[in-house]
């Protein structure tokens, strides 16, 4: 078969990008698949003897069936929950789209047929004064997977970053509906206008479950269109 290797990116911080990852990497182990999630910068770490680690990291790690090393799945970890590249700055450390795409590269070497990346928040948050998360997949030439969290204002999100992913010169591939508010008014008809307005498959409606765990989400998911 050959890889299939996706950047997943949402419309906002708590959209639940890591939540739908590890449900599509869980789709794609039940398929018989070898799967890797990355996430090669988070912000928001414990201090472990291992070093910083990362919640949303460790998760992918362990939805995987793949075994790599923490930091090739986590090379930049910044201990406080704030934008990446002031958590970078504050540590004095630099952050680039070349570096981390290098970083990519390197753990994208071990056998693999299904491969995730996860950004750090939205499409556009920043690296550094010039690149934004964007510059990754561009850089990867890896095809884009949009997680929506569905909530008040969630159209405009949605939208707004659908286009910046093709005007950056990506292709977006599917997207998922995820329910972040679960009395979100007019779920149906929001929904309904977002499947009208995206040229692309949706790839499943995530409901809002009270335990959260990756083969609860997969139930959720369709990988189909990825692997066509």
């Amino acid at each position: 078969m050959a890889k299939r290797h996706f950047f997943v990116t949402g419309t906002d911080t708590d959209a639940g990008k890591t939540c739908v990852s590890t449900g599509l990497l869980v789709k794609a182990n039940q398929q018989g698949l070898r799967t890797i999630g990355l996430k090669p910068v988070s912000a928001g770490c414990e201090d472990t003897e291992q070093g910083l680690a990362n919640d949303d990291a460790l998760k992918l790690q362990a939805a995987a069936t793949q075994v790599l090393s923490y930091p090739e799945i986590n090379p930049f970890a910044f201990e406080p929950p704030i934008a990446p590249h002031i958590a970078a700055e504050q540590a004095g450390r630099k952050l680039s789209a070349d570096r981390i795409a290098a970083m990519c590269r390197g753990s994208m070497m071990h056998p693999c047929d299904f491969l995730l990346i996860e950004g750090a928040g939205g499409w556009r948050v920043p690296l550094n004064a010039r690149e934004t998360f964007a510059d990754i997949p561009r850089l990867l030439n890896m095809p884009v997977i949009l997680v929506v969290g569905m909530k008040l204002g969630c159209i405009n999100h949605a939208l707004l970053t659908a286009e910046a992913i093709v005007r950056d010169g990506c292709q977006l591939v599917g997207w998922v509906a995820n329910t972040i508010d679960p009395h979100m008014s007019c779920f149906d008809e929001n929904l309904a206008t977002l499947m009208a307005k995206f040229n692309a498959p949706l790839l499943g409606v995530v409901p809002h479950l009270s335990d959260v765990t990756p083969e609860g989400v997969a139930e959720h998911l369709d990988i189909k269109a990825l692997l066509d």
